[in-house]
């Protein structure tokens, strides 16, 4: 059998901190049904993801395959989610993205759909602004886009490259769909996340409360 074109080890390692961290996402019902998709890079040419239609919250590591920058799979006949362009691009883009989250939270869901007229959902002065990488203060603005959605994914993909041209992103919002968000490692994209999640539940709360 011919040595596969990754490190063996590396991919296993990657693949537990995946099934560890999706497992915990899980279970708090940001992956619904067999929704949401995640990936890791394993090197400058070959990227993890899981598998398309598994059950998030109950991961092994043969739910998790090796794609190219160019979303093809290496070594398996498994099929990855159709998303995994939005994945890839990302890690051919920026040498440093390590990690890509895709989840359909309640949050993320709804907030897509209330501000979709906006294009946006627009964050400012809030503490966790600080959360994302590169912010050292609250007094700042950050802009969520929401795209379109759509199942014409190259096309979605070249809609994010315009977006990543004009703007430093952490992070995005599908209409009706979800989020990606990103980061130099896992504990990086984590934390992006989870403070999209809790700033979008914020502004849902807002637009609620305000008179």
């Amino acid at each position: 059998m011919s040595c596969p074109p990754y490190d063996p080890a590396r991919l296993t390692q990657v693949a537990q901190e995946i099934i560890a961290s999706t497992r915990e996402l899980a279970a708090l019902g940001w992956t619904p049904a067999t929704s949401s998709n995640f990936s890791m890079r394993i090197d400058a040419a070959h990227v993890a993801i899981t598998v398309s239609g598994r059950d998030k919250g109950r991961l092994t590591e043969a739910d998790i395959m090796v794609v190219d920058f160019d979303g093809r799979p290496v070594g398996s006949t498994l099929r990855p989610s159709a998303e995994t362009p939005l994945h890839t691009q990302l890690y051919r883009r920026f040498p440093s993205v390590g990690c890509v989250l895709h989840t359909h939270s309640r949050t993320q869901t709804v907030a897509s759909r209330i501000f979709a007229s906006d294009g946006r959902v627009r964050l400012k002065g809030y503490e966790l602004l600080k959360a994302f990488y590169g912010q050292s203060t609250h007094d700042t603005t950050l802009d969520v886009p929401i795209l379109p959605n759509t199942q014409d994914i190259p096309f979605l993909a070249t809609r994010v490259d315009a977006l990543l041209d004009s703007e430093p992103l952490w992070g995005y919002l599908i209409e009706s769909h979800g989020m990606y968000a990103w980061g130099r490692d896992l504990p990086d994209a984590r934390r992006h996340l989870e403070a999209y999640e809790f700033l979008l539940s914020c502004e849902l709360d807002l637009r609620t409360l305000r008179p």
